[in-house]
This record gives structure tokens, sequence and C-alpha cells, in this order.
């Protein structure tokens, strides 16, 4: 009883400590997640509190509801959109990356060979639990948004498979490549049917249900249930996590009550605030310093060996236009390389090295250094490179225009529920033309104050059409693959008339970007 009120305590201790740094950003301009990591190492100088990172805690714990909240949020659309580089990335990336990084380290003798292979494959993936908080803090545009999104959730499962082959090659000291190859796909395509059958299977039962406490529990139990599963079949926990977000958060939420989809939304960002909180608390306090300084030199070619074949990777297959149906702009291709964060992922499966592993120490201190340089380094610097280069939409544009476009936006949805409500004959008809007037009027009062607005701020009206014009023109290229599967235009056709329309979005973005 003593021991369970002891890890109370240091709970609520961390919890006081995510309050003040929260309250604290509000006045410095600093991350919310570097903050965290900063009060995580003050914490573990002063030893006040014993609470550490440990492999189940952030794979069993921490990363699902993280994921799962991430995913829940990304449209299908826009990533089919992009599903291109964001495979080419979160596949062949992975597998160019550690094998970029090994060769560094065997080359600078680091590392051997085996060791080298083990510590490539465990700081491949981008973390999005970094990288999602950090673009969204500085409003990213969409689309950039998307594709690093989209990689870092896609590539997490990636690098898990591939570092538990690499660990059998350095425990075992051999490999059959064919083997490898059917663990890899079975590991990774199991995972995706386990995930996509569940969170299929649990937007279907929202569909039917309009009781928020009901489908929060549901999705909740969903996040951790489709991790499990695969896990229990020894498939892949993470991708299983990513796809039963995707489909569930493009396909339940379509039954849902605004009301519903308001709460469901507020309690799954409270949750990724609160694990994404002690994720990085936690991270801080885990840091073992003397580790850090006995392997330094190491440490430091590993942050250069990984920053170095990030770019390599973005740049290389981002530069393939072959490769993809729409090209990257190269600004895009600068901030994802930067902007490629490590984090939970890596430190997991650092932790998580048997003590067989001669080199665990050393990997561990160098996993630690990237983690720390990426965050305090490569997290700090992003926002200032993201406006350099003109890709900060909230600098772009007045506070006012997002105030006012999202009261439109409200109110327009309510006129449209409201519509729907009166056409099933839920509301009398003096009810319903008694609200529509009210709505009607405020939509007027929007509009005329967004008018206002653009007429004092000339330099944005083009900036806002030209965001409009990209998503008409994906509407287009959303209607003609529509018109395909009903059999109406020939796969021919869809192709070329596809290529038009990428090229046209590609004019409109590079417009933006330049």
């Amino acid at each position: 009883m003593e021991a369970f009120l002891e890890l109370e305590f240091e709970i609520v201790q961390v919890l006081a400590v995510v309050l003040l740094v929260a309250l604290a950003v509000r006045h410095v301009r600093l991350p919310y997640t570097v903050a965290l990591v900063i009060a995580g190492l003050v914490l573990a100088v002063q030893g006040s509190l014993h609470l550490e990172l440990t492999p189940g805690l952030v794979l069993g714990l921490f990363v699902p509801p993280l994921i799962f909240e991430a995913a829940f949020h990304l449209h299908l659309k826009d990533l089919k959109a992009d599903l291109a580089p964001i495979a080419a990335m979160a596949v062949p990336g992975v597998l160019l990356s550690t094998g970029l990084i090994a060769l560094v380290l065997v080359a600078t003798n680091v590392l051997p060979l085996p060791a080298a292979l083990i510590f490539g494959a465990l700081i491949s993936a981008t973390d999005p639990v970094a990288v999602v908080a950090t673009f969204r803090s500085v409003g990213a545009p969409k689309r950039l948004l998307t594709l690093v999104e989209g990689e870092s959730l896609f590539n997490d499962g990636t690098a898990v498979v591939l570092f538990h082959i690499m660990l059998a090659l350095g425990l075992e000291g051999t490999i059959d490549p064919i083997e490898g190859l059917v663990d890899f796909l079975r590991v990774s395509v199991g995972g995706l049917l386990v995930g996509g059958i569940l969170g299929y299977a649990v937007a279907k039962m929202i569909e039917q249900i309009d009781d928020y406490l009901i489908e929060v529990t549901l999705t909740t139990v969903l996040a951790y249930g489709s991790y499990l599963l695969a896990e229990q079949f020894h498939f892949s926990g993470v991708l299983a996590v990513v796809v039963a977000g995707l489909v569930n958060g493009n396909i339940g939420p379509r039954g849902m009550t605004p009301s519903t989809k308001i709460v469901l939304f507020t309690v799954w960002e409270y949750i990724a605030f609160l694990a994404n909180s002690f994720l990085f608390i936690l991270l801080g306090i885990s840091v073992k310093w003397e580790e850090l300084v006995a392997h330094l030199v190491p440490s430091l070619i590993a942050v250069v060996a990984v920053l170095g074949g990030r770019f390599i990777v973005v740049y290389l297959l981002g530069g393939a236009v072959r490769l993809f149906r729409r090209k990257v702009p190269p600004p895009y291709l600068l901030v994802m390389s930067w902007g490629g964060l490590r984090g939970a992922i890596s430190l997991a499966l650092a932790l998580s090295l048997p003590a067989a592993i001669g080199s665990r120490p050393q990997l561990l201190a160098m996993t630690f250094a990237v983690v720390l340089f990426t965050i305090l380094v490569q997290a700090v610097s992003i926002s200032g490179l993201l406006a350099r280069l003109g890709l900060t939409q909230r600098s772009q544009q007045p506070d006012d225009y997002h105030r006012i476009k999202g009261k439109l936006l409200a109110i327009r949805s309510a006129s449209r529920y409201l519509d729907r409500l009166h056409r099933e004959d839920a509301l009398l008809p003096t009810t319903y033309a008694t609200v529509k007037g009210e709505l009607a009027a405020r939509e007027e009062q929007s509009s005329a104050q967004m008018e206002e607005l653009l007429a004092e701020h000339p330099e944005y009206h083009e900036q806002i059409t030209s965001l409009a014009r990209a998503e008409a023109l994906r509407a287009e290229r959303s209607a003609l693959e529509d018109l395909t599967r009903s059999g109406l235009l020939n796969e021919e056709t869809l192709i070329e008339l596809q290529a038009e329309l990428d090229q046209a979005i590609e004019n409109v973005e590079d417009s933006l970007v330049t």
C-alpha cells in the first residue's frame, strides 16, 4: 500500500510539473514538448522523481493513444493523394536510412556491423509524437503536415519489424533473407488486417449508437485492443493502431451528432495531451548523463550519421519524380529533412535491447543523444525554418481571419444539421424557421466581417484564393476516382485527367511556397 501511495504521489508531481510547463510556454516562444523534456532533465538532476521509461510503458501505455489520436484525425483523401511519397519514405526510406547510418558507424569504427544495423533500424523511424506536436504548433501547411504525419505513422511499424530482424542477426550472427522478408510481410500485413477489421467493426457499432460515453469507451478499447490483439498474434501492434485509427476516424464520425463529435474529439485531445506530457517528462528524467559522457564521441558521430542519412533519404526519394504522381516542392523536402525528429519509438526499442548485446550501453547513449538533439535543436528551430520558407500559415494570415473563418464554418455546419432535422420532421416548422433565421443573420454578419477584413488585408486574398483553388482541384480528382469506380470513366482517361489535375495542384502549391 505504501509503495502504491508513493507511486501515486510521483504521478501527481508529474501532473503538477505538466501544468506549470503548460502555463509557462504560453509566455515564452518554446515548443511545449521541448519545455517538457527540459523540465524532465532538471528533475533528473535534482533526483526528486524515480519514475523512468520502460519499453512496456512506452509501447504498451503511451504509444497506442498517441498514434490512434493522430491517425483518427488524418483524412484518408489527403493520405491517398500523397500515398506514393508516404509509402516510399515509410518502407524503402527506413531500409535505406538503416543502411546509410550503419555504413557511417562501421566506417568510423564506432560499432561492428550487426550492432550498427540494430542502431540504424531503431533510430530510423521519425516519431509522430514529436513531429505532430511541433508541426501543429507552428501551423504548417496541410499537405506538408500530411506528408510528415503519414510517414511518421507508418514508418514506426517498418522500423519495429526491421529492428527485430536486425536484433536476431546480432544475437544469432546470421539471418535468412527470404525468411526475413516473409517475416516482415507477415508481421506488417497481419497488423494492417487486425487494425482494419477492428477499426471498421467499431465504426459500424458507433453508427448505431448516440451516446458519447459509450463511443469514447469504444474508441479507447479500440486503441489499446488493436495493439494488444496484434501483438498477441505476433503482428505489428503499431501498424494495427495506425490503421484502426484511420478507418475509425474516417467512418465512425459520420453518424455522430455534432455534440458527440465535440466530446469525443475533446476527450481524445486530452488523452493525447496527457500521454504526450508524461512521455516527454519521463524522457528527460530517464537520460543517463554518465553514459552520454562516457560515449560522447560515438554519440556525436551518431547524430551526424542520422541527420545526414535523413537528408539523403528525403532528397533521394523525394527527388525521384518518376516514383511519384505528385511532385514534392523543394521547400517541403528541406522541412521534411530537418523535421525528422526521433522520440518514443526509438527509445523504447533501445531500452528493450537484451543484455546479450555487448554494445547495449553505447547504443543507449547514442539513442538518447540523437533524441535529445532532434528535440532540443531541430524542434526548437523548425518554426524559424518554416517562417523563413514562408510555410507558416499562421504568420501569413491574421488571427482574425481564422476566427471569422471558424465561425462561418461552424454556423454553416449547424445550418446543415438543422436542415436535416427539418427534413426528418424532428422540428416544429415555427421552431425551424426561427432558428434558421437566427443562423442566417449570424452567417451574414460573419460574411460581412470577412469581406471587411480582406479589404483591410488585400495581400492575403490571393493566398486564401489559392488554398481554396487547391482544395477544389483535389475535389475534382476525388470525383474522377468515384466516376471510374462507378464504371462511367475508363482507367486510361482517369490517368490522363488525374495527371492534368496533379500538375494544376502542383502549380497552385508552388505559388504558395515561393
